[in-house]
């Protein structure tokens, strides 16, 4: 087994006495079951379409998993770990900031996962906490890990604890992904449709924020607003069709996207990562920064 269930595996001597106590803590394992149903629900969440049979028809010789779905097992496992040890924590001023998802293993299209959670990095930001949490998800008969996520939450008004104030360097899933100087090699334009959030959240997200006006409203938002992971599956999807399959991705949330908007991808092949960054043709703002995908054979595969 890795030292991921190694009380000390994510240890730092530079983290304060609060936070060292708090990476401790393990989380009981979270069983996640899926059929093709929920792999399909999920496809459609993110926008496949009918005419996309291998992601939307169980019967197709190519049937597949969108390889983005590999958020969806850990969700609850990630959420579950206790945060009230912050000062002033308040789950109401959380946002999700980043997401990395790395694919170790072939995704089957139904199955009977494992997660486990735990404590990866804690920042003191001053006005705020920077919370990351990783998940392990294996396959509950094999054994094998099927998919690892990395999640920062920003919790506003919890900071000030001691400890780090910057992150160390996590390869891939800390990166900062700058858009070369030069056009876009590729831009995809997909327009969401206004009952997005509410197909989405059918793939276990049921945050009120994305379907309840009135919830939405004291979140400060002028309508439910599609949920982030949502639209990173879309820009996802973009990558995955113009250059072919990958083994990790990650994105940084920089804006909110509501439902019926038009996301448009703007992507650069550098070596074997593609960057990518997200907006909203309609407000010209940027949804996704920070974007980038690790192609699995390196080399842009012909359009799917």
């Amino acid at each position: 087994m890795s030292s991921f269930k190694d009380p000390n595996a994510f240890a730092d001597p530079e983290d304060s006495k609060l936070v060292a106590e708090a990476k401790k803590v393990t989380s009981e394992p979270e069983e996640y079951t899926y059929t093709e149903r929920d792999v399909i629900l999920y496809n459609l969440g993110i926008g496949a379409t009918e005419k996309e049979l291998q992601w939307t028809y169980e019967g197709d010789d190519q049937f597949a998993v969108l390889p983005t779905f590999g958020v969806v097992p850990q969700f609850a496992a990630s959420s579950g770990l206790p945060l009230d040890w912050l000062p002033n924590y308040n789950p109401a001023k959380l946002l999700h900031g980043e997401q990395y998802l790395s694919i170790k293993a072939p995704i089957p299209t139904s199955g009977e996962l494992v997660n486990e959670a735990r404590l990866l990095e804690v920042l003191d930001k001053g006005k705020a906490a920077a919370v990351t949490t990783i998940v392990e998800t294996r396959d509950k008969h094999t054994g094998k890990v099927i998919f690892e996520n990395q999640s920062t939450m920003f919790i506003r008004g919890a900071g000030g604890f001691g400890g780090k104030r910057s992150g160390n360097d996590r390869g891939a899933a800390s990166a900062a992904n700058a858009p070369p100087k030069r056009s876009p090699d590729a831009v995809v334009e997909e327009k969401t449709s206004p009952s997005q959030a509410a197909l989405y959240r059918l793939s276990g997200d049921s945050n009120p924020l994305h379907i309840l006006p009135e919830f939405a409203a004291i979140g400060g938002f002028d309508k439910p607003i599609l949920h982030g992971l949502c639209f990173m599956g879309i820009a996802g999807k973009h990558v995955l069709k113009t250059f072919g399959p990958y083994k990790d991705i990650k994105v940084r949330f920089a804006g909110v996207v509501y439902p019926g908007e038009t996301i448009v991808t703007e992507m650069w092949k550098e070596g074997s990562k593609v960057i990518f960054s997200a907006k909203v043709k309609e407000r010209n703002a940027t949804v996704l920064a920070a974007g980038a995908a690790t192609l699995v054979d390196g080399a842009a595969k012909a359009k799917l």
